[in-house]
């Protein structure tokens, strides 16, 4: 038996909508990564960007559960002695609704070139505007 590796001419990638309205935060990126991984077709490789192209919605309308709107922190170090900045999740959803979405996602996977590679493929916008309606995604339920 010999292990069969997906070619680059044989990999097709299709675009999904998701519509995250209402939807919570953590169960949103755990569906959106293996769909990017592309863990879900039979040609799947773990060293090539074999998944398809994700287009999220109302990413400003994502909930979470409990008190993580006070108590969810964001860290960032500014590379300055005393330099850490931190924000939680409500002033951060203020600045850029899109960015807890973006960041649960790129945590999810993996870290390296693949990782960068594959974040570039999914599209995250806070309102139920996006201009890739030309590439057709089809609607997918979470």
């Amino acid at each position: 038996m010999r292990t069969i590796f997906a070619k680059m001419k044989d990999i097709t990638q299709k675009w999904y909508l998701i519509d995250a309205d209402g939807k919570t935060l953590g169960r949103v990126a755990a569906k959106v990564v293996p769909i990017l991984r592309g863990k879900q077709k039979p040609i799947y490789t773990p060293h090539l960007e074999v998944g398809d192209k994700i287009v999220v919605i109302n990413a400003e309308k994502i909930r979470v559960t409990g008190k993580k709107m006070q108590q969810k922190i964001y860290y960032h170090h500014t590379g300055y002695p005393g330099g850490i900045k931190h924000e939680n999740l409500a002033k951060r959803m203020q600045k850029k609704p899109t960015f807890p979405l973006e960041h649960a996602i790129k945590g999810m996977l993996p870290k390296g070139r693949l990782g960068r590679k594959l974040f570039r493929n999914v599209k995250v916008y806070a309102g139920s505007e996006h201009p890739h309606s030309a590439q057709m995604p089809e609607k997918l339920e979470i």
